[in-house]
């Protein structure tokens, strides 16, 4: 659909680090929620960009279908509703594809590692509400990270410790970007007061 068209809904960003809560805040809010990191490329995708270790690098965003979640995006404030991957993180992969439906909502939630890439087109095509970004003690984003990664078996051990510690320390050039891509920095309980209005 052309993006001259006036959409039916505007987004709101949520950005921050891994395990930061973007998630459950998004979840919580009880708006339609378009999950970025669906759009993670498949586990054997060639295009994947790694490490020197040779380990993927899931935190680049060349790991990520960009184009794909824009597009998603997009389709989803213009239309009203949109198809969208359901990925597999311990399959490193898409397992099928759902169906999100706005229904009479005027407003949903986008939330991803990624979602910088995406804010200034948003901004651009007219479907941007707000952007913020998770604003909390890295330490205890790493507590989370680490709990939640081990609970749901996302990778083996050595390399969730090693992932952990990289991104604590790489957290604050995270919040930079966001800032710099045009987000708030707001605390959870704020973020949460935004979503309820």
């Amino acid at each position: 659909m052309p993006s001259n068209v006036p959409p039916l809904a505007k987004v709101i960003l949520i950005g921050g680090a891994s395990g930061s809560g973007k998630s459950r805040l998004a979840e919580q809010s009880g708006l339609p929620l378009l999950r970025l990191d669906d759009f993670y490329r498949s586990g054997d995708d060639p295009a994947l960009p790694r490490l020197e270790s040779g380990e993927v690098d899931w935190d680049d965003p060349a790991s990520w279908h960009r184009d794909r979640a824009l597009a998603a995006l997009d389709e989803l404030a213009r239309e009203g509703r949109t198809e969208v991957p359901i990925y597999d993180i311990a399959a490193n992969g898409p397992v099928g594809t759902r169906m999100l439906d706005l229904g009479r909502h005027a407003r949903f939630v986008a939330e991803g590692v990624f979602v910088a890439e995406v804010a200034q087109d948003a901004r651009e095509r007219g479907i941007l509400a707000d952007a913020v970004c998770v604003h909390r003690s890295r330490w205890l984003t790493l507590l989370l990270r680490f709990v939640r990664d081990v609970r749901e078996r996302r990778k083996p051990l050595p390399i969730l410790i090693r992932r952990g510690l990289r991104l604590a320390r790489q957290e604050p050039q995270i919040l930079t970007h966001l800032r710099a891509a045009g987000f708030r920095a707001v605390r959870v309980r704020g973020i949460r007061r935004l979503l309820r209005t």
